[in-house]
């Protein structure tokens, strides 16, 4: 899978992008504020229609302006496609070689990427809304029904939390505890399948890293709830059900309900202690390199295609020796990528002979002869 090319309009600071991209790597250098991230999540937002930071969509329109769009055109096992998407009045509309997306499906058709931001960097010591958001973007990657699902899920959760919130009969939890437990096994089952895959290449890539320290895993953290991942859909269903019921009075007390995947953790240990309290920031760092490393892998091995990478000015943030460890991995995978830096030296080694140079001021790409010194 390759982006050839990339148009992007008012998306926010950026007025007019036009980048024809390197099939290897293409790099895009400037001082922070300038706008380098803003490319990074344009390229993001067209292959997942996900914001990477933005709350609202409505965020993502540059100021003074009423919508925004971004095209790209890939090469995807050998036929060419162009996808887009106009964002406007808070609403986003897909489209597949100018023709409005029929469906998701249609839409995303082999299109993945994984980014990777300093904002990662912090996710194993912070709190577990933040692991849970670092977890779906991994799931969704793998399996792209995920985005539905998990929409179906949020709307019955947001209901149900209203109606909780203005004291309503508890008989009209009823039916959005249906909703909730059936798109909530189809959640858990999504996150639990891309775990049993992904997890052991985390693992093992963070031995690699960090080269005989203590052991890492990675495990699924249900709350208020035992789970059996061996159990079918339908049996996950009938438990979270019943578990929505029996704590339909507490729920309504706090306002609030407690129990479903929007509750769980992605629980990470080093040596058998949890890596929050006891790793050390270089462990820490190091266990979200290896996910993102086992990512890329895993979609590979599962897809037969190398996902896009989004490397947002990551190297800045990383000790030298594991800012190594990622520029020579990423020199080494094949992998086209995409990064942004603050200073060129940091990502020479992944940019090889035929990167592209770009720098980025107040909005403006400008495309450079040669490394920048």
């Amino acid at each position: 899978m390759r982006l050839s090319s990339l148009s992007i309009l008012d998306f926010r600071n950026l007025a007019q992008v036009e980048l024809v991209a390197s099939v290897r790597a293409t790099i895009v250098v400037g001082q922070n504020g300038q706008g380098k991230t803003n490319l990074l999540e344009a390229i993001y937002f067209l292959a997942t229609l996900k914001p990477l930071r933005a709350a609202r969509l409505a965020e993502l329109v540059r100021f003074g302006t009423s919508s925004a769009q971004i095209s790209g055109r890939f090469l995807l096992k050998g036929a060419e496609r162009e996808i887009s998407v106009q964002i406007a009045d808070g609403l986003r509309q897909a489209f597949v070689d100018k023709k409005k997306a029929q469906s998701l499906e249609d839409y995303f058709g082999g299109v993945s990427v994984v980014a990777f931001t300093p904002d990662d960097l912090e996710i194993v010591k912070g709190g577990p809304q933040g692991r849970r958001w670092f977890l779906d973007r991994a799931v969704f990657n793998r399996f792209p029904a995920f985005l539905k699902e998990s929409r179906v899920y949020a709307r019955a959760l947001k209901s149900r939390n209203r109606l909780l919130k203005e004291g309503a009969d508890l008989s009209y939890l009823e039916a959005y505890d249906e909703t909730l437990a059936q798109s909530g096994a189809k959640i858990w089952r999504r996150r639990q399948a891309l775990l049993a895959e992904l997890a052991p290449r985390a693992e093992e890539a963070f031995d690699h890293i960090v080269r005989g320290t203590d052991a890492a895993r990675f495990m699924y953290s249900p709350s208020n709830i035992e789970l059996d991942p061996l159990k079918d859909e339908a049996e996950l269903a009938a438990a979270l059900r019943r578990m929505l019921q029996e704590r339909t009075p507490r729920d309504a007390e706090r306002g609030f309900t407690s129990v479903g995947p929007h509750a769980d953790d992605l629980d990470i240990s080093l040596g058998g202690r949890a890596a929050r309290s006891y790793g050390s920031q270089g462990q820490q760092r190091a266990l979200v390199l290896a996910w993102k490393i086992a990512e890329i892998e895993n979609l590979q091995q599962a897809t037969g295609v190398l996902p896009l990478l989004l490397l947002d000015d990551v190297s800045s943030e990383l000790d030298p020796e594991r800012n190594a460890y990622l520029m020579t991995y990423v020199s080494q995978s094949g992998a086209q990528v995409f990064l942004t830096t603050t200073s060129a030296s940091l990502v020479a080694r992944a940019a090889g002979a035929d990167a592209r140079w770009c720098e980025m001021k107040r909005g403006v790409l400008s495309v450079l002869s040669g490394i920048p010194s």
